[in-house]
């Protein structure tokens, strides 16, 4: 059973292999470094640690917006504990952990809380005040210290090196396929089932209008084939995400049909993965031109569903 932690004050100090990161996403690469914690953590028979960390620094440090997130911090925890590692610990990021030298860093998370025996970072793993601490610096202070320290390279998918930031653009541009293999899971939103316009039912496609946290990352405006996902039971479904422009729409919506299936929804929570893009949103000439195709794109999401063994 996986222990989480926030911060170190509740830590007891033993031997530790520690992988440390921010972790969004838990994408393959992540995965790679977790894997390798876990194996040598068993090896050595002692513990094997993860540490994460929020809010994101540039929420803390003024440095721009921060990015938005692939998954909210319960899931991330959740897919960390998931890796079979002993110990998730969340260190709040604050001021006075962006204030911490390369060195105390070292002295004040690794070694005393922790005793860590090996670190296992990605290749721009950086540490300390400004950023000052590298892999290099780091494996230096594992010779000083004690400590080994495994360095992963970036993995790859189609000659693109993943990680968090490259994943939230390929989602945001409506790359499934990607996305999906990169996380091996089809990206997903869960948020709340509210009352809108009631405008799909009139047309004879109910939708239900999903409330997702606006910290989160969307996928790129148009409409996916899902899975959606309510009370353990799972639907196929066809989402539309963006601003409704035939109905001079504003805000962007997340609005989710369930195929074949009429459900009252309301007040439920729907977590939805995105499968497959089916097209881009447009605006439609009149009401008959987008019931017609929304009707198409039903039947095109069954099919692809269906072809992904997920219908």
């Amino acid at each position: 059973m996986t222990q989480v932690l926030f911060g170190l004050q509740a830590v007891t100090p033993q031997p530790s292999v520690l992988t440390i990161g921010n972790f969004d996403g838990v994408h393959v690469g992540h995965r790679a470094l977790l894997q390798h914690a876990v194996n040598h953590a068993r090896h050595a028979e002692v513990r094997s640690v993860v540490m994460t960390f929020d809010p994101h620094p540039n929420a803390v440090l003024g440095r721009g917006d921060a990015p938005k997130k692939i998954q909210p911090l319960d899931d991330r925890l959740a897919t960390l504990a998931a890796s079979g590692v002993d110990l998730v610990i969340v260190m709040p990021f604050t001021h006075a952990l962006a204030a911490l030298s390369a060195e105390q860093f070292v002295r004040d998370v690794l070694l005393d809380p922790l005793a860590v025996i090996r670190v296992v970072v990605g290749d721009n793993f950086r540490f300390g005040r400004d950023a000052e601490g590298d892999v290099n610096y780091l494996t230096n202070a594992g010779e000083q210290h004690g400590f080994a320290v495994d360095v992963f390279e970036l993995l790859e998918l189609d000659g693109v090196a993943v990680s968090s930031t490259k994943l939230r653009e390929r989602i945001s541009r409506g790359d499934m396929a990607w996305s999906a293999a990169a996380l091996r899971r089809p990206f997903a939103l869960t948020g709340q089932v509210v009352h809108g316009e009631a405008r799909g039912r009139t047309l004879g496609f109910p939708t239900a209008n999903v409330a997702v946290a606006d910290d989160l990352v969307f996928p790129g405006n148009g409409v996916y084939a899902c899975v959606a996902e309510v009370n353990g039971e799972r639907f196929p479904a066809v989402t539309n995400v963006g601003v409704r422009p035939t109905f001079g729409g504003i805000e962007p919506r997340i609005e989710v049909h369930l195929i074949d299936v009429s459900l009252d929804l309301y007040g439920q929570t729907l977590t939805v993965a995105f499968i497959a893009r089916i097209r881009d949103e447009r605006q439609f000439d009149g009401i008959d031109a987008l019931v017609t195709q929304i009707g198409k794109d039903r039947d095109h999401a069954r099919a692809m569903l269906a072809i992904h063994g997920t219908n």
